[in-house]
């Protein structure tokens, strides 16, 4: 089949989240399956890409409701995948991704659904047709609509849309002038088509139009029918059960594997350990933790954001290092008052643990290596990246029973010794703070369950070798032939 994902983040160019992770891989999973794929973003000013870079077109036609603008198109390559840019300063030569000094971008809706438009018309010029347009939340949430229109062009008749839900939360609002902008007619000013409380919402357009769609886990695709989690969507959800698929994502283990990882000091495996007490000690001395291998370390890597209920472990933290013999290593950043918390918490508690605030893609690799345990208390969590990634570098992730979180670690079970880390069913300071102590337990009091749950957790399969075929089973459905 030919794959055109469409996407807003793609690592190593542009990335925010999990997005940016997930579509290479995917998109090499499938190229090993031997797909035709091939990827477009918007050529950000921070977009870092390699200097082998070349212009397709120039000027390249977009057209647009309003008239003509003329953008550039751009090609390299990710391993043997063609990677398209769509280069336009006027939205695009600009920092962020999405905004910057934590405030989004006022014009965010023209800069995307433009992008949306111009990933149509670079097919006629590339005179290449994707049997699959793969889009991705909602800053591609305008071409499934696009692709519905009679005057498309014509190379695209035949091309069928995926749209994937990475997080619901995020809609994309515009007014109404989105449907003259990129071109669509009034008839999709529509509580049936994109129209939601006086205003175009762009994912509902998406869910409306898409061929298929899907979301990355089994968990959260049932959790988005409901009132809780969907987010002003869940009627619409239900109306698209039928065409709505959970597919858990994989992960990168080119990059995220302790045998070959780069970062590491020492490489470890499920079988060779002694690299593990190696970057322990590192991770101890880096962050000045009290250097003590028999101390368990518990890490945190995450965006502070309130999806990750980082606020009820700020809450139970002082009382956990105060009672119970613990390291914390903590990176991340975001919502200031949380980063506040933590640094206060560390003030008072030092040597006990520690917090770094911002990104280092180094330390996250050493904090997934060096630690124990790994804490992820997210409200909701579509998928989730982390807790796979610690479970491959054998720290036992503790979670709260939602969405990915569900779907990729399995509890312990005392009587049996099995599982792959501690799941809490109640989001609240005494659930997390008494599974904390569980996990604390069974590393103090019943070392061999603790040698146990992190073997199985080492010995699972996270590659996207399981997760690219049940797309490609998507892929065939969408185009009527499985």
């Amino acid at each position: 089949m030919r794959i055109l994902f469409a996407t807003s983040e793609c690592s190593p160019y542009a990335k925010v989240g999990g997005l940016g992770d997930v579509i290479p891989s995917l998109a090499v999973a499938l190229k090993q399956m031997r797909h035709d794929v091939r990827i477009v973003l918007p050529k950000y000013g921070s977009v870092n890409y390699v200097s082998k870079c070349e212009v397709v077109e120039d000027p390249m036609i977009v057209n647009m409701g309003y008239g003509l603008e003329f953008a550039q198109l751009l090609r390299t390559e990710y391993g043997n995948i063609p990677v398209y840019f769509i280069e336009f300063d006027r939205y695009f030569a600009r920092h962020g991704i999405y905004g910057e000094f934590g405030h989004g971008y006022h014009d965010n809706w023209r800069r995307f659904t433009f992008f949306c438009r111009a990933v149509i018309d670079m097919c006629p010029f590339l005179n290449w047709a994707p049997d699959i347009m793969h889009t991705n939340d909602w800053p591609t949430g305008v071409i499934p609509a696009l692709l519905s229109l009679h005057t498309k062009p014509n190379i695209l008749n035949a091309t069928k849309s995926i749209f994937t839900i990475h997080n619901m939360a995020h809609h994309g609002y515009a007014s109404k002038e989105l449907l003259q902008f990129t071109g669509l007619y009034d008839h999709y000013w529509h509580p049936f088509a994109m129209e939601a409380c006086g205003a175009i919402n762009v994912m509902k357009g998406a869910l409306q139009f898409a061929s298929k769609i899907t979301t990355v886990s089994k968990t959260y695709a049932e959790e988005i029918k409901t009132a809780e989690y969907g987010c002003g969507l869940d009627d619409v959800l239900r109306y698209r059960a039928k065409d709505l698929v959970g597919i858990c994502n994989g992960v990168d283990t080119d990059v995220w594997n302790p045998m070959v990882d780069k970062f590491l000091p020492e490489n470890f495996s499920a079988q060779s350990l002694g690299g593990k007490k190696t970057c322990k000690q590192h991770l101890q001395r880096e962050l000045g933790l009290s250097n003590d291998l028999n101390i368990p370390i518990f890490g945190v890597v995450s965006r502070f954001f309130h999806q990750k209920g980082l606020d009820i472990l700020c809450n139970i933290l002082p009382g956990v290092l105060k009672n119970m013999n613990v390291q914390f290593a903590i990176l991340g950043f975001g919502d200031q008052y949380l980063e506040w918390r933590l640094k206060d918490i560390m003030s008072r508690l030092g040597g006990k643990i520690s917090v770094r605030i911002g990104f280092d893609e180094k330390l996250s690799h050493l904090i997934e290596a060096g630690s124990d345990f790994f804490v992820m208390p997210s409200r909701y969590e579509p998928c989730g990246l982390n807790q796979m990634y610690s479970m491959i570098y054998g720290s036992l992730p503790i979670v709260h029973a939602t969405g990915g979180l569900i779907d990729t670690v399995d509890n312990y079970n005392e009587l049996t010794g099995t599982g792959t880390g501690f799941i809490f069913n109640d989001l609240t300071d005494s659930a997390l703070y008494n599974t904390i102590g569980w996990a604390c337990a069974t590393y103090y009091d019943r070392p061999g369950d603790f040698a146990k749950l992190r073997q199985s957790a080492m010995e699972k399969d996270f590659s996207w070798a399981k997760p690219a075929k049940e797309y490609e089973k998507i892929y065939l459905a969408a185009m009527g032939e499985s």
